[in-house]
């Protein structure tokens, strides 16, 4: 399983726009009606991938513990399908229902949205505080499949956690690690 890291891009970056298909209901879904009011978490994640896999229990989670908090939560797939068919918007449907992921699950068919997120890797994390402006391009955690490290999703949540409380996001953050993006050849 190929290793790559985020791109971690610049902290303050104003979150780009999308309108994309929610493959759960097949409505096409914008940032601006998805957003949180205390912050708005963009996930890069697919079907397949080991890392995403290792962690799809502990996002399905997150989304339940915050969205109270005014919190929610976007995955976004970007992978190419024709390549990687396991990916097809019809599986991510059945994906998300059966990790019971409560937020919408979009499909990025020309992947402009990813590469407008500077997004490498799955899973790839950005978290917009309530101007959607980029605080948190981290990991999770510290947990990787087969490091034996329990999923807690400790990094991520304390940066959830400092937007609810209202205080400053830890600058110090370690990049995100997983499968890369399945990119289209042109």
């Amino acid at each position: 399983m190929a290793r790559t890291e985020s791109n971690m891009l610049a902290l303050g970056t104003k979150a780009p726009d999308f309108n994309l298909i929610d493959t759960v209901d097949e409505t096409k879904k914008s940032l601006q009606e998805l957003k949180g009011t205390t912050a708005t978490l963009v996930m890069f994640i697919c079907n397949h991938c080991p890392f995403v896999i290792h962690v799809n229990a502990q996002l399905a989670q997150l989304a339940k513990d915050y969205i109270s908090k005014g919190i929610n939560c976007i995955a976004i797939s970007s992978n190419d399908v024709e390549n990687y068919p396991q990916d097809r918007p019809e599986l991510m449907k059945q994906n998300a229902i059966d990790n019971d992921f409560i937020f919408p699950y979009l499909y990025d068919q020309t992947q402009n949205v990813a590469k407008a997120y500077d997004a490498a890797c799955t899973p790839d994390f950005f978290l917009f505080n309530d101007q959607l402006e980029l605080v948190y391009t981290g990991q999770l955690d510290d947990s990787r499949p087969g490091n034996n490290q329990p999923v807690t999703g400790k990094d991520l949540r304390a940066a959830m956690d400092a937007l609810v409380h209202k205080e400053t996001v830890n600058p110090n953050q370690k990049p995100s690690m997983g499968c890369g993006i399945k990119w289209k050849k042109n």
